[in-house]
């Protein structure tokens, strides 16, 4: 009796849920890098639906965050002394995101939620949470984060696309969001958040695999697993093609 009665709970609670349902999915689960790699565009898109699988009724935006893996990492503030740039401060990020990408319904992310949700989530560029080395102050970190995010948006490996979700009828949604040549091999996560009157109402996630093939992963694999005649090989390369331009620029 007990169980029959746990499964009609169970029931009665799923028919009551209110919160819709996010069906997130990908164009592309794996993206495979081979020589000559340009890039490639990932379409992120789905459906939000209601519990009973109907459509969605109330309006709502959209946010999509497209991250890749995370590695460590250690910044370096250049410091003109004379006519010299020079090393000055550094300090290091145990944890920061090799690729990161946004892309929202709306304008701006202040107009749907507040500063504390953005955070939470990590609802654009401003709100990465990065975990630094040690004991930093709250404005160094603060100048270095910056620095971090700016010198990736450059590279094309930190993005923002506003108002870069398309939302149909209030049921469908999908957004582009580009991956450059120099993206970094691993999972990446695709996640999406249905925000309603600045509350996140519901999540969701779906996994992208970037990886080589080929020659490239060959050469990826031969690194990683034989390290030491890697850097033999690599060396003796070096070494052989310096030999050779020397004859060249010696025949000339």
């Amino acid at each position: 009796m007990s169980r029959v009665f746990l499964i009609i709970l169970c029931f009665f609670a799923l028919s009551a849920q209110r919160d819709p349902i996010l069906v997130p999915e990908v164009s592309q689960h794996e993206v495979q890098v081979r020589q000559g790699f340009t890039g490639t565009e990932l379409i992120l898109f789905g459906a939000i639906l209601d519990p009973s699988g109907q459509r969605a009724g109330r309006k709502y935006d959209i946010v999509v965050i497209l991250k890749g893996p995370s590695e460590p990492i250690r910044l370096r503030e250049k410091e003109r002394i004379g006519p010299i740039w020079m090393n000055a401060e550094s300090t290091a990020f145990r944890s920061a995101p090799s690729f990161f990408a946004v892309a929202s319904s709306s304008a701006r992310i202040a107009d749907i939620v507040d500063e504390r949700t953005a955070a939470i989530y990590e609802l654009g560029l401003d709100y990465i949470q990065l975990s630094p080395s040690g004991t930093i102050d709250p404005e160094e970190q603060a100048r270095f984060t910056a620095g971090l995010v700016d010198l990736r948006e450059r590279q094309g490996l930190y993005k923002e696309s506003m108002e870069g979700v398309r939302i149909s009828e209030q049921v469908l949604y999908q957004a582009r969001i580009s991956l450059p040549s120099n993206v970094q091999t691993g999972t990446y996560t695709a996640e999406t958040f249905a925000i309603t009157r600045g509350r996140v109402i519901a999540s969701a996630i779906a996994e992208v695999e970037v990886k080589k093939v080929g020659f490239e992963r060959f050469v990826e694999l031969f690194s990683q697993q034989q390290e030491f005649w890697y850097g033999l090989l690599a060396v003796s390369l070096s070494i052989f093609m310096g030999w050779v331009a020397g004859r060249l620029f010696a025949l000339i």
